[in-house]
């Protein structure tokens, strides 16, 4: 395993200790567990970063790098919304995180998931490389996760912004997946006629 792919396991290592940083701030109120939680949030965020600048300059791409790395943001991020939903009455922030967007966030996933199955299920071979829709919503995401934990005034904002690229990446790789499906119809490169 690559040094890239070893920052990308980094994350997922995090993620639990992410979580019982929220879960000893919210039973203690210590602040020091929410600098503990914001920083382990940062790591990971400058470590979605690393991992892909390491593998660039290392020439180190792989095939599970490409899957590692995004399946660490989902888990993430997955985490992240859902225990900062379930802990709002407990955690002292003056922004609550509504379930709304917790459900598009988990959505989208859940739908992408389900069509790289059904693409897999078929064998239509498609490009799963993020587009530029798909790396706005990962750091919009993650900018609202970071803003929760400051407690920043204008967080709201944020959220609201994320939503809109969460949408907006899903349909787009919603409509990937369809074309991909219309090309194996097809008898297209990508798949067999009928």
């Amino acid at each position: 395993m690559n040094f890239a792919n070893k920052i990308s396991l980094s994350r997922i290592f995090a993620i639990p200790f992410f979580i019982a940083s929220l879960y000893y701030y919210c039973w203690f109120k210590d602040e020091i567990f929410r600098w503990f939680s914001l920083g382990i949030f940062l790591f990971t965020v400058i470590t979605d970063f690393a991992d892909g600048l390491a593998a660039r300059i290392r020439k180190e791409k792989t095939s599970i790098g490409k899957i590692l790395d995004p399946l660490a943001d989902k888990l993430l991020l997955i985490n992240a919304f859902v225990w900062l939903y379930y802990f709002r009455g407990c955690l002292p922030f003056k922004y609550r995180i509504p379930f709304v967007v917790v459900l598009i966030v988990i959505s989208r996933d859940l739908i992408i998931l389900l069509g790289v199955l059904i693409l897999f299920l078929f064998k239509v071979e498609i490009d799963i490389s993020p587009n530029i829709w798909g790396k706005l919503t990962t750091f919009s995401q993650m900018l609202t996760i970071l803003l929760l934990l400051f407690d920043f005034k204008y967080t709201p904002l944020f959220w609201n912004l994320a939503l809109v690229f969460t949408i907006a990446s899903g349909l787009l790789y919603i409509k990937r997946g369809i074309t991909a499906l219309n090309i194996f119809d097809l008898g297209g490169k990508n798949g067999r006629s009928k």
